[in-house]
């Protein structure tokens, strides 16, 4: 992974940690937690997806229909 793919995942990570707290209510712990289990978190590292350099909203609609479909939202416990 270069420094600038880094760098983007970085705030892309931000700003879906931010989304998932305003959507759920969780805690920052939570939400990183969800993010990181995530198989959406796991093609934003994907240089190959080129999902890294899509826009917060974009990736974070993905997110959250894995997150509805797998029930994170009810059986992730911290």
């Amino acid at each position: 992974m270069t420094s600038e793919m880094r760098f983007q995942v970085e705030c892309l990570t931000t700003e879906l940690t931010a989304l998932l707290m305003q959507e759920y209510g969780w805690d920052m712990r939570h939400a990183l937690d969800a993010l990181y289990a995530s198989d959406t978190f796991r093609l934003v590292c994907d240089p190959a997806t080129g999902l890294y350099y899509e826009a917060p909203l974009y990736v974070f609609d993905y997110l959250q229909k894995e997150l509805d479909n797998t029930k994170h939202t009810k059986t992730i416990e911290i």
